[in-house]
Order: structure tokens, then sequence, then C-alpha cells
């Protein structure tokens, strides 16, 4: 009797199942997206700018490095190495900063806006 009782209901359990995909009453709530990322203090010295904004800001680069389509400008100092690395925004446009890193002479890592700040120093004392 109770297999006879469970096959009877067997043509309902898709709809059952189905039931459980329905809406809910809950209403999702949306939030605004976050506002925009800003380069940190002194970075922005640096990032966007194309190879003579930085030439014109450290010198002549310690070494010039490209593989296109992006290219390494690396300006050196006693007190840090600072690797700007550009790539072109679009087809057929000027390449721009997009990373930077910095680090010690040594190797270890410094902060990158005093990076900036110091090299640009270096060139203000030539």
């Amino acid at each position: 009797m109770t297999l006879l009782r469970s096959a009877r209901l067997l043509p309902l359990a898709p709809a059952a199942l189905l039931a459980a995909c329905g809406p809910t009453g809950h209403v999702p709530v949306v939030s605004a997206p976050p506002p925009p990322v800003r380069a940190e203090a002194g970075l922005d010295r640096v990032l966007g700018k194309d190879a003579r904004a930085l030439i014109s800001l450290f010198g002549v680069p310690d070494q010039d490095v490209r593989e296109e389509p992006a290219r390494k400008l690396q300006y050196a100092s006693g007190v840090c190495v600072l690797d700007a690395y550009l790539y072109p925004p679009g087809p057929g446009r000027e390449p721009v900063v997009t990373h930077v890193d910095a680090r010690l002479p040594t190797g270890e890592d410094i902060d990158r806006a005093s990076c900036i700040a110091a090299l640009s120093r270096r060139k203000e004392a030539r």
C-alpha cells in the first residue's frame, strides 16, 4: 500500500523540486560600486606618465629595456632602485607607466613613493 501511495506521488516530485527555485519574496539590495582606487600618494607623479615625463622627472634612466609592447625604465641611486613598467593604453598609443616596483639596492622592498621622492631629489642634485 505504501508503495502505491509513493508511486502516485512520484509525478509530483519534479514540481516540488521546481517550487524551491521560485521567488522567496526577498528583494536583493543593490549597492553602489566602490569608489575608484586612487594611486598611493606620491605614485601619481609616475603612474600614467610617458617616458618623456619620467626623463623630465628623474633624468636619463640607468636601464631602458624594450620588449614590445612593453618598456621598462630603471632608475637607481644609493637609496633605492625603481622599475617603471610602461604599456600602451590602446593600439597606436604612447606607452605609459602602469606599474612601478621599488627596492633597496640590497634587494629588500621599499615604499614606492619614498623611492620616487628620493630619485627626484637625485636629479635636482645633478
